[in-house]
């Protein structure tokens, strides 16, 4: 494992979990078993970030244009993240991982819906690393609710709509408390974002892997910390 002292780690990571589906196909697989596979490989990505003492992983795991899919395919995702998020409770322990949701949760089966707010009540007081699970996320879909949130919350006395700032969509965002991404990471060899964090992620550092979901590990992850830590952030300003 790389010292800590020779780069700077970033406090949020994101990650576009892309490929599963093309790992099972390329191996004569179901499209399912990447899926499967893809849940080990999140885990395994867990415990990396925990020990590199990374604050936040956001983890797109299902994305509001990922209903456009199979019936059949989104059936058993929707299966898969319950029963893994009921099934998971020991790991979350052990690792003293929180979980929390972003994305729209009341679009997603009951089940589903049910599973994430008793997964975030169970761990709300872990403090390892905070992991964001979006499911039913899109960025532009974020926006609009985070608009149409704070319609909902204006009084006559409140700012008049046309001093809506970027400061009060930021705070009616899914998870305002978060800090935004400072590096994103997408797996499976496409070089786009895919509607993932487009707020939050104005100014992260992006990195691309040709690695499909299900094969990365903690070297994947520490390669694209490796390549982080070569980046110079201005933000803007000048170099």
């Amino acid at each position: 494992m790389l010292r800590e002292d020779l780069f700077s780690i970033p406090r949020h990571v994101g990650i576009i979990m892309d490929g599963n589906g093309r790992w099972a196909t390329a191996r004569g697989l179901a499209r399912t078993r990447g899926h499967r596979e893809g849940i080990e490989a999140a885990k395994r990505i867990v415990i990396a970030a925990i020990d590199r003492k990374i604050e936040y992983l956001s983890l797109y795991a299902f994305s509001t244009e990922n209903w456009r899919r199979a019936s059949e395919e989104v059936s058993f995702i929707m299966g898969l993240v319950a029963r893994n998020l009921r099934s998971q409770y020991g790991f979350y322990r052990k690792h003293n991982v929180k979980v929390r949701h972003s994305g729209n949760l009341a679009g997603l089966p009951p089940e589903v819906q049910s599973e994430i707010q008793a997964v975030s009540d169970e761990t709300r007081d872990h403090s390892a690393l905070t992991v964001n699970l979006a499911v039913n996320y899109g960025g532009r879909d974020e926006i609009v609710r985070s608009v149409n949130r704070w319609l909902e919350t204006r009084g006559e006395d409140s700012v008049p709509a046309e001093a809506f700032s970027e400061q009060l969509l930021a705070e009616h965002l899914d998870l305002p408390d978060l800090p935004d991404p400072d590096l994103i990471i997408r797996t499976g060899g496409d070089r786009r974002m895919s509607n993932f964090l487009l707020w939050e992620s104005a100014y992260a550092e992006l990195y691309f892997s040709d690695h499909f979901w299900p094969d990365w590990n903690g070297e994947d992850f520490e390669r694209a910390l490796k390549d982080y830590a070569t980046r110079k952030r201005n933000f803007g300003g000048m170099r």
